[in-house]
C-alpha cells in the first residue's frame, strides 16, 4: 500500500474523524474509516488503525467496537462531556443575559467540539428567553479575566464606571474619572456579573456591574480592605440584596398566607429562614435584607398575600414609598382629567 501525502498526520487525522463522525448513533465500518483517512491523505491497514484505537485510549478517547450482524462497526463512546450536558451549557449561554449575541454564537460555535458533527447540529435550540435584551460589552469576558488575575495577584485595579443616558449613550460616571478599587472577589446576581470591591475612600464594600466597567487595568498597588472583606458574606449577598442595589441591611419580619412559602424558600433558602405559624393559613419569618427600594417593589409585587410586619421604622419607610408613588398618580389623574 503506497503511504499517502499526510501519513505523519495519521493519528491525529483518525482521532479528529472519530470525533467528529461517531457517536452512540453514528458509528463506521472499517472500510468506512479508511475511506475517511483517504479523504486527508492517509493511507492505513487495519492492524495500524487498530493501534492507534488502543493509543486513543491514553488520550481518554474510549473507541467502542460493537458486531451488528456480518459488520463490525466503530464509535466514539465517553466523551469529556456528554450530549445532555453540553446541551444544558448551550441553554445557559442562550439565555444569559450578559453574554453577546455575537458571543453567544462563538461560544456555542465552540461548544460543537466536545461531540459529534450530528450532534452539534442539535445544539442550535430555540431556548424561548422572553425577548432576552442582551448585553452590547463585547469586553465582558476579557473584564472579568482582567478582575479574576488582579485579585490572584493581590492587586487594585482602575477603570471607567458607565451608565446610560436618555439619548441611550453610555456616558463616564464621575464626570469620566477613574475608579481605583481593591477587587476581593466575583458573583452572579440578576443575570449579570457584579465585582465585590473595596473602596478605601469610604472604607465600605460594594457592586459593580462588570459589563459597564471599561478599560480595566491592574495597578501595582497591594489590594486593600482585608478585614472589611471578612465580614462581608459573598454567599447571602445575592438573597438579601434586591436588583444588586444597596441599602443599610436590617432583620425585616414578614408575614404571608402560606401558599406563598415557596416564593420565599426559593429566595431565602430552607436554611436562611424558620417559619412560625400565626394562625391557621398564616405564617411569618425574619430575615436580613438591604432595605431599598427595589425591595419594597420585590413585596409589591407578591400581591396583598404578604406584608411586611417590623420593624416599625421599615415599615413606615414602605409607607412612605406607597404614599409617593399614590400622589404621583392622583397628580396624573388631574392631569388627565384637565385634558
Amino acid at each position: 500500500m503506497s503511504r499517502g501525502t499526510n501519513q505523519k498526520f495519521k493519528f491525529t487525522y483518525l482521532m479528529k474523524m472519530m470525533q467528529e463522525k461517531t457517536d452512540d448513533d453514528h458509528a463506521l465500518t472499517m472500510p468506512q474509516i479508511m475511506e475517511e483517512l483517504e479523504k486527508y491523505g492517509v493511507t492505513a491497514e487495519r492492524k495500524s488503525i487498530y493501534a492507534d484505537f488502543a493509543d486513543m485510549e491514553k488520550f481518554g478517547v474510549e473507541i467502542i467496537k460493537e458486531q451488528i450482524g456480518r459488520e463490525t462497526y466503530y464509535h466514539v463512546g465517553t466523551r469529556a462531556f456528554e450530549l445532555a450536558e453540553v446541551k444544558l451549557l448551550v441553554d445557559a449561554i442562550q439565555s444569559s443575559k450578559f453574554i453577546t449575541q455575537t458571543k453567544s454564537r462563538d461560544l456555542i460555535a465552540k461548544m460543537k467540539s466536545f461531540v459529534s458533527q450530528y450532534q452539534g447540529s442539535t445544539l442550535q435550540r430555540q431556548v424561548i428567553i422572553d425577548d432576552r435584551v442582551k448585553s452590547m460589552n463585547e469586553s465582558v469576558f476579557y473584564n472579568v479575566d482582567e478582575v479574576y488575575t488582579a485579585i490572584n495577584e493581590n492587586k487594585k485595579i482602575q477603570f471607567k464606571y458607565y451608565k446610560w443616558d436618555i439619548n441611550k449613550k453610555l456616558i463616564a460616571r464621575k464626570g469620566g474619572d477613574w475608579f481605583e478599587l481593591s477587587p476581593w472577589g466575583l458573583t452572579w446576581a440578576d443575570e449579570n456579573y457584579y465585582m465585590i470591591a473595596y473602596d478605601e475612600w469610604d472604607g465600605n464594600v460594594k457592586t459593580y456591574r462588570v459589563d459597564k466597567m471599561m478599560r480595566i487595568s491592574i495597578l501595582d498597588e497591594k489590594r486593600e480592605g482585608q478585614k472589611e472583606f471578612k465580614e462581608f458574606d459573598m454567599s447571602k449577598i445575592s438573597k438579601s440584596t434586591f436588583g444588586m442595589y444597596g441599602g443599610p441591611k436590617k432583620r425585616v419580619k414578614i408575614q404571608f398566607e402560606n401558599s406563598m412559602c415557596g416564593v420565599f424558600l426559593d429566595r431565602f433558602g430552607k436554611d436562611g429562614i424558620n417559619f412560625k405559624s400565626v394562625s391557621d393559613d398564616w405564617s411569618e419569618f425574619s430575615v436580613e435584607v438591604n432595605v431599598s427600594q427595589h425591595f419594597f417593589g420585590w413585596l409589591f409585587g407578591l400581591g396583598p398575600k404578604v406584608k411586611l410586619v417590623g420593624p416599625q421604622d421599615i415599615v413606615n419607610e414602605l409607607l412612605n414609598y406607597t404614599n409617593s408613588f399614590k400622589n404621583v398618580y392622583i397628580q396624573q389623574g388631574k392631569e388627565n382629567e384637565n385634558e
